[in-house]
């Protein structure tokens, strides 16, 4: 996190010197399932993204009809 704050977001330069450090640590063969467990991960996590804003949405919608109901 202090690497961000003192050099910023990373640019196409250094994200091609990025890719291409990957592909030599894991070879051609392992990075179409590296990408593909990445994409599930990614999935997944906006999958629980999604259920908690329902969740959240969903209580205040009771809040707001009890809220109302009092009155």
């Amino acid at each position: 996190m202090l690497f961000i704050y003192l050099f910023g977001l990373p640019g196409g330069p250094e994200l091609l010197l990025i890719a291409f450090v990957v592909l030599l640590m894991f070879g051609g063969k392992k990075l179409p399932e590296l990408m593909k467990g990445l994409g599930k991960g990614i999935r997944e996590f906006n999958n629980a993204k999604a259920n908690i804003e329902t969740e959240v949405r969903d209580s205040m919608k009771e809040i707001d009809k009890k809220a109302k109901s009092e009155d």
